[in-house]
């Protein structure tokens, strides 16, 4: 069954969640991910800041092909009947400017960049949605932002 959920929808459902599946295609064209944290910075506009360093992987891997997907789980329990999924696919731009890391920073982030936004190779990743499918036990939807 198809509902017709808003990205004010999403946010709502979305409110509070904190770790993402953040997928990227290595160089070779294999899809690879891993967990990221937005550290608190949950209020989603269709935008999703993380932080990273510069030489990471996952920053080379965007730095090939910034399309990326992220995987939300709202609660646990599709087979059940229950549960909330929400994946957007879209594109990651790579940050420099301190000044934009700031908008995004939480102190919670001092533990892995001990220089805060003045650490030596930091960098944020900023994903832009471009579209949404949902799934809430037996609906549906999907959606551009």
């Amino acid at each position: 069954m198809a509902t017709t959920k808003t990205l004010a929808d999403i946010a709502d459902d979305m409110q509070g969640i904190d770790i993402a599946m953040l997928a990227t295609k290595t160089a070779t064209g294999e899809i690879t991910s891993r967990p990221m944290s937005n550290n608190g910075d949950v209020t989603y506009d269709g935008n999703s800041h993380y932080f990273t360093h510069d030489t990471s992987r996952l920053v080379a891997e965007i730095g090939h092909d910034p399309r990326v997907t992220l995987t939300f789980t709202v609660e646990p329990g599709l087979l059940t009947g229950g549960g909330t999924f929400i994946a957007v696919q879209g594109r990651a731009e790579i940050v420099r400017e301190k000044a934009r890391f700031a908008e995004h920073w939480t102190p919670d982030l001092d533990l892995y960049f001990e220089e805060g936004v003045d650490t030596p190779g930091l960098v944020m990743l900023t994903v832009r949605a471009g579209h949404i499918r949902y799934w809430y036990g037996a609906e549906q939807g999907e959606f551009d932002v």
